[in-house]
């Protein structure tokens, strides 16, 4: 299966996903890096990258639906739970906000 990416577009969904500090800040750069460079990425950079996004055929880009909760990585900075002020562990792309490991689950009642 040969595809290409719009490389603009995901650039500025890459970038926007460091600037939420989603995501391994040296992956992003990797792959910033290749795609500035026309250099095609590797099956696993693909699969880091559609892991959060998903990019359509006709170039749209939407955030995942299926996963609602990011867990952080050990390089991710880790802003305070929003209903207990401990160190969170998880990012929260309905409701743009972190959680700990024990309210990630149940704070929003979209949630199935």
């Amino acid at each position: 299966m040969n595809f290409s990416i719009d490389s603009q577009k995901t650039l500025e969904v890459i970038e926007r996903m460091k600037l939420a500090k989603i995501g391994e800040y040296k992956k992003w750069e990797s792959i910033i890096k290749k795609i500035k460079n026309d250099v095609p990425l590797n099956q696993g950079e693909l699969e880091y990258y559609t892991n959060l996004t998903r990019i359509y055929k006709d170039s749209t880009i939407t955030s995942r639906s299926k996963i609602y909760h990011t867990k952080l990585s050990e390089q991710d900075e880790k802003p305070p739970c929003k209903e207990c002020g401990k160190d969170s562990s998880f990012y929260c792309n309905m409701n743009d906000q972190y959680f700990c490991t024990i309210h990630v689950v149940g704070h929003d009642e979209n949630e199935i």
